[in-house]
């Protein structure tokens, strides 16, 4: 169960909740409404596959199946890992479907819905994320950042495709678009390395395209 405040909502829309709260109370009341009436929306599913890396090069892993991730991103961050966890989340595609057929009538409420679903399929990586950093502490292992296609030193399209490639042995929840994206498009492909030698501390912040401009992450 994916449980989200208002403030979460309003911060996937790129507002700073403090702000709206003092400024447009009425948005408030908005992304209050989406959150109860989208809630019972969200249908979280998770695929993921672990696999273990017998070698590096400069600009891939090489996993012991004898498939590999090709990306500097890759390469560079998970350097250090003994495994790698590849996984695709989403929340399904009914919120979405809600959200486009409120923009007809209520393009407020939708844009609001569609934050809500932003922030739900982040928060489901999120938690997956916790999970395995869990599995590996009691190892006295790490786990690294969440990195993802289309961030800096991993190209979307060849990067969605492996993922892709990769679980293709899986009943995927999402489906992959010659294009590149997912349906549904509140989805997340992305991987963790794991390994005692990963750096946990490490942030997914550091390679996002966004980062120089992202109110967020200047504000800690």
């Amino acid at each position: 169960m994916i449980s989200l405040d208002v403030d979460a909502i309003l911060r996937a829309q790129g507002a700073d909740p403090s702000r709206i709260r003092a400024r447009s109370p009425r948005l408030v009341t908005i992304a209050e409404r989406a959150r109860r009436e989208g809630s019972p929306l969200i249908a979280p599913a998770v695929a993921s596959r672990r696999l273990v890396v017998t070698e590096l090069t400069h600009r891939a892993l090489i996993f012991s199946t004898g498939e590999r991730l090709s990306a500097p991103l890759i390469a560079h961050e998970c350097a250090a890992a003994t495994e790698l966890v590849v996984l695709v989340a989403t929340i399904g595609a009914a919120l979405e479907d809600a959200s486009a057929h409120a923009m007809r009538d209520d393009p407020a409420f939708a844009l609001a819905l569609d934050g809500l679903g932003t922030a739900a399929v982040e928060s489901l990586a999120n938690a997956e994320r916790a999970r395995l950093a869990g599995e590996m502490s009691a190892l006295s292992s790490f786990a690294g950042p969440a990195l993802s296609p289309g961030m800096d030193g991993w190209p979307l399209e060849p990067g969605q495709r492996e993922i892709f490639a990769l679980l293709s042995g899986n009943e995927l929840p999402v489906r992959l678009l010659e294009s590149g994206m997912m349906h549904p498009r509140k989805s997340l492909s992305f991987v963790i390395g794991l390994g005692p030698a990963m750096n946990a501390r490490a942030s997914h912040c550091d390679h996002c395209g966004s980062r120089e401009r992202c109110r967020h992450r200047r504000a800690g």
